[in-house]
């Protein structure tokens, strides 16, 4: 009974000191960020924390929402992301308007995620969907669940990046033959302002109507479960035992997805103010062109990328440490520390080989249209709508068909 009572007293105090240690840890690469001027690379990597620490204890994935949906009905995490593009949308709205007060004869804001539609997108957005299904998480989701230790979304993002380096090398294909003849529309220069949010919030409400409509139909009765989590008070008393105490009161219990979906809108709306808006897919971009590089493959030029916004590659000459950089690894960072803060941090390997094959391939097809499409769920989709821009709406049409079709690949080879 002893040496039990001493084991569970060890794994007290190293959650505690793996607690104290992530919060320096934090710190320290923040502070250095700001003592070797890194430009914006401070603010992005507290950004990524801040994103971590919401989507892991929101359990705030794109690919749950659309994927249980159509699998099981349910619409918990869909309403927590149509809820996050209703603040997004209305923040991004009044910082353009005060970039570009007349819509009609200004042109967008450089930052804003204003790509072509046409074709492209659509495809984009249909393979980025199936792939996200079969790999079990989106770019983003998957970079969250690195933190908590999952093998599975490690090897996903290795997907990824292998789907990127076939798109960056296929892209001037795409650009010459479909994505160069394919135009730009912001609603503000026909709709307006007003009228570019009315017709937003509108369509958002009404889907969301719809969805909790069907949700409704199909779940009579079912309520969702809500994780608690039951804590012991660390083996320190003092000003440490305070400490996590606070942080057990916050991470005790699951976060409501609308509450993550709020929060992530406001993070982007203030990176937006003074930079530009969310997107991990460009820095993922980068890092497959500087490991092709490094075993060999040539450089590539690639044609009219440099006039797109989004999620495009951006290359800083001798440093890997870019905003971008600092932003996906502070999501896989802001992930550990909440999952070890709450206790859930936990390597998980699949148990069948099966898994790393599947990880592998929805990985590559989702880094293929998040190349083609120009960013992901974040960057192409829950920026681009804010932005104000028809391509986030297709590209949105494409994750649902995408994602339908995953759905009914997993049901036969689950």
């Amino acid at each position: 009974m002893q040496s039990t009572q001493t084991d569970v007293n060890n794994s007290k105090d190293l959650y505690f000191y793996a607690s104290i240690l992530i919060l320096i840890v934090i710190l320290g690469v923040w502070v250095t960020s700001l003592v070797f001027e890194l430009g914006g690379a401070g603010i992005y990597w507290i950004a990524g924390i801040a994103f971590g620490i919401t989507v892991q204890r929101s359990r705030f994935c794109f690919t749950s929402a659309f994927r249980d949906y159509f699998l099981l009905g349910q619409t918990r995490i869909l309403k927590g992301i149509l809820v996050g593009l209703v603040v997004a949308s209305v923040g991004f709205a009044m910082i353009m308007s005060t970039v570009v007060p007349n819509p009609d004869f200004g042109s967008p804001p450089s930052d804003a995620n204003l790509l072509p539609v046409g074709l492209s997108t659509i495809l984009a957005g249909t393979l980025f969907g199936i792939g996200m299904v079969l790999a079990g998480g989106c770019v983003s989701g998957s970079l969250y669940r690195m933190g908590e230790g999952y093998v599975a979304s490690w090897v996903a993002i290795l997907g990824v990046m292998i789907g990127l380096f076939l798109l960056n090398n296929t892209w001037n294909w795409w650009w010459d033959n479909l994505i160069s003849t394919e135009s730009s529309i912001w609603l503000p220069e026909y709709l307006s302002y007003s009228g570019s949010i009315l017709v937003t919030l509108g369509s958002i409400l009404l889907i969301l109507y719809l969805a909790v409509r069907k949700e409704r139909k199909v779940n009579v009765g079912f309520v969702m479960p809500v994780i608690t989590k039951k804590f012991s008070e660390p083996p320190i008393t003092s000003t440490f035992g305070e400490v996590f105490s606070y942080f057990k009161k916050i991470f005790k219990t699951e976060w409501n997805p609308i509450l993550a979906g709020v929060i992530l809108a406001f993070i982007n709306i203030l990176l937006f103010i003074k930079f530009h808006p969310f997107g991990v897919v460009g820095e993922i971009s980068r890092w497959s062109t500087d490991i092709s590089q490094l075993i060999g493959f040539p450089e590539l030029e690639l044609r009219g990328l440099e006039s797109l916004g989004a999620c495009v590659m951006i290359v800083t000459e001798g440093s890997w440490f870019t905003e971008g950089f600092f932003f996906n690894v502070g999501i896989i960072a802001g992930s550990a520390a909440s999952s070890i803060f709450s206790r859930e941090f936990k390597v998980r390997i699949p148990k069948s080989p099966r898994r790393y094959i599947q990880s592998l391939i929805g990985g590559g097809i989702m880094g293929y249209g998040a190349g083609l499409g120009v960013g992901c769920t974040l960057g192409a989709f829950f920026s681009a709508i804010p932005s104000l821009a028809l391509n986030g709406w297709v590209y949105g049409a494409g994750l649902c068909i995408g994602a339908y079709v995953g759905v009914q690949i997993i049901k036969r080879f689950p």
